[in-house]
């Protein structure tokens, strides 16, 4: 019976997964987009992300904490400043951040 702990625990984790996706695949064709829920979902997700992003400038771990304050703040600047001017370019944006991150890091210790 020990053998099959590890399979039974394996199986009620992807039930649980997939109880959940399944749930949320019956209830997404009832959800409006533009309702109230759906708007407070979306604000609450948006908080979140950049919670997590003033985290990572704040309060950074592993090798983004070598790095110096101004550098990350000057990067997020930066990025912030190519997507707006790229219409939105998500991709621009963050490659900018991050080249400029990677460049004043460089010049600060290269």
């Amino acid at each position: 019976m020990a053998e099959l702990w590890p399979w039974i625990a394996i199986a009620a984790a992807a039930i649980a997964t997939y109880a959940w996706r399944g749930l949320g695949v019956l209830l997404a064709g009832h959800i409006n987009p533009t309702g109230p829920v759906y708007q407070r979902v979306g604000s609450v997700a948006y908080a979140l992300l950049a919670g997590l992003i003033v985290r990572m400038i704040l309060l950074p771990g592993g090798p983004l904490a070598t790095t110096h304050l101004a550098d990350r703040a000057a990067g997020a600047v930066i990025a912030l400043a190519v997507y707006f001017l790229s219409r939105r370019s998500l991709v621009l944006g963050v490659a900018a951040g991050t080249l400029a991150l990677v460049a004043f890091t460089l010049a600060r210790f290269g």
